[in-house]
């Protein structure tokens, strides 16, 4: 796909940098980049990048021109839910530019998504199972992906130089909002904290995993807890945030779920440092004399944990399409694509833990292979695999060369001539989504926002903040 391409935030680190090495290798191709803040810089500066260093009132149009000025085609971004790309994606709208979003894979491990316009509540996936029993799936199976771990080490080791850059550089971009709290002592306390609280957690939970997969297989509820900054949790959930989700389930547990079942609550390992909800849990186990049935849980294997569970509770996060890969039943809270008869319950949570149903795996093996062809791309923003061929050790014509495959137009089935990323892109669809998109609070919860939910769950400090 030729043609100029702006690259706004990206994840930490040197991602974006090599995406345009990839990008203008491909020819005839030109790439520019914004830089918000002095972590921004650091990883990617020089040739075609600028520095934005007005208010969120200017950005608008300071994009608007350099979009003009710059002929551009398609923006890059990572993060749909970020102050700065909301207004961008409006803007992009307004100039018939396609934007590309980039997060973390919708299948997991070893892979990202790159979908256009959107991302979760903005996915133009379609939600429709018909659309998905109507495909003709390939008969040959799917690659097997190069496997690709995480990196903690590596994502530990560029977001320290990211905040680092960032506090160094704070009164040459005065004023930047970044999206969740940005000071740098405070952040590399947190992690800190986050290295002495696996090792604690590990050590004091061992032999829980045992229990659950042997006398209580089949007879406990999972209940995976989202990052505590996550930006879905405040566009496409229906809880304010994760403490205010862990007080609904556990109320409507001993409501409604049998008398001889148990709930399992999993802490989410990037926020180790950041929130621990024990004080919470321990004040609502109390409250409703359910101590011996409420497991808080932070390092077990979570896909052994799925194997074993009767069902699994989500607001709207990726381990719900994990949890249908191992035949264990999913409700959602929020918006997810994959929320859909015959693959999630479709009901109400108080009726779920006694009847959580049954999932579709023809169903799910169709949804699997078409999230496959469409928009997930084997890689990994902080760990490359070794790759002779690309920057990014991604297949690039993934990122940059038309294909042929779906139309994945709303609850329609056409098979078209695929254009970047698979997606034909519906103008009426995406002015629909960005009215309804102009609804989102622009407000970003500060690191007193948490101090003041800590009130109620003291070990929940940064639980009201806002995505990384």
């Amino acid at each position: 796909m030729p043609g100029n391409i702006l690259l706004l935030q990206g994840p930490m680190g040197p991602f974006f940098k090599r995406l345009s090495r990839d990008l203008e290798g491909q020819g005839d191709t030109t790439v520019y980049k914004i830089n918000f803040n002095a972590g921004d810089w650091l990883f990617y500066r020089g040739k075609r990048s600028v520095n934005f260093r007005g208010t969120q009132e200017q950005w608008p149009d300071f994009l608007a021109k350099k979009i003009g000025a710059w002929h551009i085609d398609t923006v890059y971004l990572f993060g749909d839910t970020r102050s700065y790309h909301q207004l961008a994606r409006e803007i992009a709208a307004r100039f018939s530019v396609k934007v590309g979003v980039f997060e973390e894979g919708y299948l997991r491990p070893h892979y990202v998504t790159l979908e256009e316009g959107g991302v979760n509540k903005r996915s133009s996936l379609s939600q429709d199972p018909d659309f998905y029993h109507n495909l003709t799936v390939p008969q040959e199976p799917q690659p097997q992906p190069v496997p690709v771990s995480y990196a903690y080490c590596c994502a530990a080791w560029y977001a320290t130089w990211y905040y680092i850059a960032g506090w160094l550089g704070r009164y040459h971009f005065r004023h930047y909002n970044h999206h969740r709290p940005f000071n740098t002592i405070d952040e590399a306390y947190l992690w800190l904290r986050a290295g002495f609280r696996k090792h604690y957690y590990r050590l004091r939970q061992r032999g829980i995993l045992g229990k659950l997969t042997t006398e209580h297989s089949g007879k406990f509820y999972l209940s995976p807890l989202q990052v505590h900054c996550d930006g879905q949790i405040r566009t496409c959930g229906n809880v304010a945030s994760a403490a205010a989700f862990i007080r609904r389930v556990i109320r409507s547990f001993v409501r409604n779920a049998p008398p001889d079942t148990l709930l399992v609550l999993k802490h989410h390992p990037l926020c180790r440092g950041y929130s621990d909800y024990t004080r919470l849990i321990q004040k609502l186990t109390r409250r409703y004399g359910c101590e011996h049935r409420v497991f808080y849980v932070h390092d077990l294997h979570l896909p052994t944990l799925l194997e074993h569970a009767i069902g699994t509770i989500v607001i709207n996060s990726t381990v719900g399409l994990s949890s249908l890969l191992h035949n264990t039943p999913v409700i959602t809270l929020g918006h997810a694509v994959y929320d859909m008869q015959g693959l999630t319950f479709q009901g109400k949570l108080y009726d779920f833990w006694k009847a959580p149903g049954k999932v579709d795996q023809n169903l799910f093996r169709k949804f699997r292979n078409h999230l496959l062809m469409t928009n997930q791309i084997n890689g990994n923003f902080y760990n490359r695999p070794a790759s002779k061929t690309s920057e990014t050790g991604m297949n690039v014509q993934r990122l940059v060369m038309e294909r042929s495959g779906y139309s994945v137009y709303k609850d329609t089935v056409t098979k078209a001539p695929a254009v970047w990323a698979d997606i034909i892109c519906h103008p009426e669809e995406s002015a629909l989504q960005i009215a309804n998109d102009s609804a989102v609070s622009s407000h970003q919860p500060s690191y007193a926002d948490g101090q003041a939910a800590a009130v109620e769950a003291p070990g929940d400090m940064l639980a009201e903040s806002t995505q990384g």
